[in-house]
């Protein structure tokens, strides 16, 4: 079945089941590589894209399921709102390390940022509680997080 998505402000057609994950159409279908798959049940956040501005999770999102709302994806972050100011904060606060957990981090920071311009350091690590980074480098994340929004974290 075609299904043509909004990705990143261009419209994208794959041939693909609409039970497919959303993940997969992104990597496989459309060439998308940034997004990461990780646990694939939604619970380490290495998938979160957003959806109309929604962090949500790729592995268990069903591509029939999106329609014509508008996905974001790492490789479109430049043009979020916070999206250059998160990019110049990760690489201040020297946050990755191997660099696998990243985007879903990232876009689950830009997410937080359209919700909450001036997050305080418990909002930060709540609305990152979901993403896991097998290097430890929550500080840093948080750093970067507080950095971008031009608060202490």
């Amino acid at each position: 079945m075609a299904i043509t998505l909004r990705v990143n402000g261009r419209g994208l057609t794959a041939e693909v089941p609409p039970e497919m994950p959303l993940l997969w159409v992104l990597r496989d279908e459309l060439g998308l590589k940034g997004t990461k798959f990780g646990c694939g049940v939604g619970a380490c956040g290495a998938c979160t894209v957003h959806i109309d501005g929604e962090a949500t999770r790729a592995c268990r999102t069903p591509v029939g399921t999106i329609g014509a709302r508008e996905i974001t994806t790492i490789e479109g972050l430049h043009a979020h709102p916070n999206g250059q100011a998160l990019q110049a904060a990760w690489v201040a606060h020297d946050v990755p390390q191997c660099g696998y957990c990243q985007a879903g981090q990232m876009m689950t920071a830009a997410a937080l940022l359209k919700d909450k311009a001036k997050p305080t350091r418990e909002e930060i690590e709540g609305a990152m509680a979901g993403n896991l980074c097998r290097c430890g480098c929550y500080d840093r994340i948080q750093a970067a997080i507080g950095s971008a929004a031009g608060v202490e974290a």
